[in-house]
């Protein structure tokens, strides 16, 4: 008896530590062959079934955006308007929409014009064409942000990684001249040169503008911009599952209700 239960408890350790093995196996995401070290998951505010975005983010990381990235990257797919009611309101939408100059036209008499910018119109482009973008980079074309959380593995994680990610190369790791040394971004070598440093921006809010916050705040508004109806699909969702839930019960209430009699009613033969 003794000698089996020994037998027993050495089987249940080396279960246990298999399952440990296979449980660090899954949860480990970096290989031998990676070119760049994963993000790891922050645990976004967001990303709850029921959490919303924060809206004071988004502002902020709008800041962040028009002040320091804005200068490279574009936001093609982000209107004004759109902004309205989750981080600016109407008013300030439109006086800083009246900043800009847009190019219209043409006129009656042909011929394209500027006129002040509208709530219709896109975040303005830092560059006319994608040549010029090129020139001005080295040849590198600085991509547009409106996608990039859903674009790169990780999302918001990623952008948040690869903003505060930059350090000095390990030994060995050859940099070639206006490259940057980031574990996080596919093969060690970036072109843009570090974007943030603390007290770059000034919040309205007083919140401190710390590296790690403006990353934050940054990757939240890219977050957002990449999928701009996350909040009324979280409400929806609720919704559709309230009014599926409710119909579930009114339907099995119904169910008994119909099919009673004929369940509990008593068949008796008779000769």
């Amino acid at each position: 008896m003794l000698g089996m239960n020994a037998s027993r408890r050495l089987g249940i350790a080396a279960t246990a530590s298999l399952a440990s093995m296979a449980a660090v196996t899954t949860t480990s995401t970096a290989k031998s062959s990676d070119d760049h070290v994963p993000s790891l998951d922050y645990g976004w505010g967001h990303a709850g079934f029921f959490d919303a975005f924060d809206a004071k983010a988004i502002r902020r990381g709008y800041q962040v955006y028009k002040e320091v990235c804005a200068t490279c990257h574009s936001l093609d797919k982000i209107h004004f308007r759109e902004l309205v009611g989750v981080s600016h309101s109407a008013e300030e939408l439109t006086t800083l929409a009246a900043e800009i100059d847009v190019e219209d036209g043409p006129n009656d008499e042909g011929e394209m014009f500027e006129r002040p910018g509208k709530l219709t119109d896109p975040l303005p482009k830092p560059y006319a064409n994608e040549e010029a973008g090129r020139a001005a980079n080295g040849g590198a074309l600085p991509p547009d942000l409106s996608l990039m959380a859903k674009a790169r593995h990780g999302g918001a994680d990623y952008i948040f990684a690869l903003l505060t990610g930059y350090c000095d190369a390990p030994a060995g790791k050859v940099m070639l001249p206006g490259l940057y040394y980031n574990p996080y971004f596919a093969g060690g070598a970036i072109a843009m040169p570090p974007p943030l440093m603390d007290g770059q921006v000034e919040y309205a809010d007083g919140t401190p503008a710390t590296m790690s916050q403006m990353a934050k705040d940054v990757s939240v508004f890219l977050n957002w911009a990449a999928e701009p109806e996350h909040d009324a699909r979280k409400k929806q969702g609720v919704t559709y599952l309230f009014t599926l839930g409710l119909i579930l019960c009114v339907t099995g209430y119904y169910k008994r209700f119909r099919w009673s009699p004929l369940k509990t009613r008593k068949i008796s033969y008779t000769n």
